[in-house]
């Protein structure tokens, strides 16, 4: 098989390694690649918003498999201006990535279906959104209704920051057009798990479930970024918990987006709470692989990657077994000084040729004169494979030491919400 796989990221390079396993898979393109996806596929500069040419792309090359990774060309349509051409795409199409790209959209799926989630309203009004904003309690949730690559999102502790991050979205537009509308959300207190999903219509076949870190700072302070580390298994949150959650909220999903003529195709990722009792809620869905989460359970995985994606673009998935593994996965992301704000580019990474047990994702790097740089927020994913989750964190943490760079920032707490839940 040769593969096309679209974007730049540490997800993106995850993909590329786990593909690069298969048998089945001769020769991998990635576009546009970073410098640690170019040392297992041929990266081609063609942008991932740059439709036309990425079909000219697959059609020269003869590409039996494009996998689009980023959320902003699914929800442009990428997948259907691709299959238009004859090519077999892993991904939703517009219609379906909707789920992600339209947070009202998908709140009002979920109280049309009863799946499980927060208590909400929507609004396109800035004056009627914060009027309804003074009459609540913090904390509160607001969210930009559409793509803001994973920074939409603001946990408010006091009303005033909630009318501060309203203002953002709305007046001052830091969203742009993804701010025309907004979610008011009431605050879910527990546990988040992450469970992604291969889907094909209404077959649904999870996969490990995770935990992200969102905030930049330690003790989960700051703001939030598009992730800082997370680990797999999620050992503190019961099987049945997990099982449950599948049963009401993903396959409920996919069978919803099949009812409203929109099916799904490719990897629905489910963002969940777990309460104090046990019982999960949705707080958000995804229209593709997670960004670090990725990074975490494909490690784990010990199926072929490649097979599992062609069933699922052919309408088989329900013949195909997975099957993971009992070790757990820590992955801690090294980001640039000053993110999520402002950060510079161009800093030489050195060190890497010195990590010896862990795989190291790349995200936003590049090659310079034949020196990788920095070049973007997140820039390595830095993950540890063990036993437990115990020693995959000591892995990573002792290959961390070794890669050097100016303005190195990085969580040194990553999974220890795990160990400290296990202990109590």
């Amino acid at each position: 098989m040769r593969i096309l796989i679209v974007g730049s990221g540490g997800r993106e390079h995850a993909i590329a390694w786990a593909l690069s396993k298969s048998p089945q898979v001769e020769r991998i393109y990635c576009a546009p690649g970073n410098a640690g996806i170019a040392e297992i596929a041929a990266c081609v500069p063609i942008g991932e918003m740059q439709f036309e040419a990425l079909a000219q792309f697959a059609l020269q090359q003869e590409i039996d498999l494009v996998v689009v990774g980023p959320e902003a060309p699914l929800f442009g349509g990428l997948v259907d201006v691709l299959e238009e051409k004859g090519l077999k795409v892993f991904g939703p199409r517009k219609d379906a990535a909707i789920i992600e790209g339209s947070k009202v959209f998908t709140k009002e799926l979920m109280k049309k279906y009863n799946i499980p989630t927060a208590a909400y309203e929507t609004f396109d009004d800035y004056e009627a959104a914060r009027a309804y904003l003074l009459k609540q309690q913090a904390p509160i949730v607001i969210k930009a209704d559409g793509l803001a690559a994973g920074k939409g999102v603001t946990v408010a502790q006091t009303l005033e920051e909630a009318e501060q991050a309203l203002c953002g979205i709305m007046v001052e537009k830091v969203f742009g057009e993804a701010g025309s509308k907004v979610v008011i959300e009431e605050y879910l207190s527990g546990q988040e798990m992450s469970i992604l999903a291969f889907v094909d219509g209404e077959t649904v076949r999870p996969m490990v479930p995770s935990q992200d870190h969102k905030p930049v700072y330690d003790g989960d302070r700051g703001p939030n970024t598009g992730g800082m580390g997370t680990y797999s298994p999620v050992p503190h949150i019961p099987q049945s918990v997990v099982d449950e959650a599948i049963e009401t909220i993903l396959k409920p999903a996919a069978r919803a987006m099949v009812q409203e003529g929109r099916p799904f195709r490719g990897v629905l990722y489910a963002g969940l709470m777990i309460s104090e009792k046990g019982e999960p809620k949705t707080i958000e869905f995804n229209c593709r692989f997670g960004d670090p989460e990725t990074q975490v359970v494909l490690p784990r995985l010990k199926s072929d990657l490649a097979e599992i994606l062609l069933a699922t673009v052919e309408g088989r998935l329900h013949e195909v077994e997975i099957e993971w593994s009992d070790e757990a996965a820590v992955c801690v992301v090294l980001a640039s000084g000053g993110y999520p704000g402002p950060y510079e580019k161009g800093k030489p990474i050195t060190g890497l040729d010195q990590v010896e047990h862990s795989l190291v994702f790349h995200a936003g790097t590049a090659l310079q004169d034949g020196q990788i740089v920095t070049n973007g927020g997140r820039l390595l994913g830095v993950t540890g494979v063990g036993r437990d989750i115990t020693e995959a964190r000591e892995i990573a943490y002792a290959d961390i030491e070794k890669i050097r760079y100016e303005g190195k920032h990085y969580r040194t707490d990553i999974a220890l919400k795990a160990l400290q839940a296990m202990k109590g």
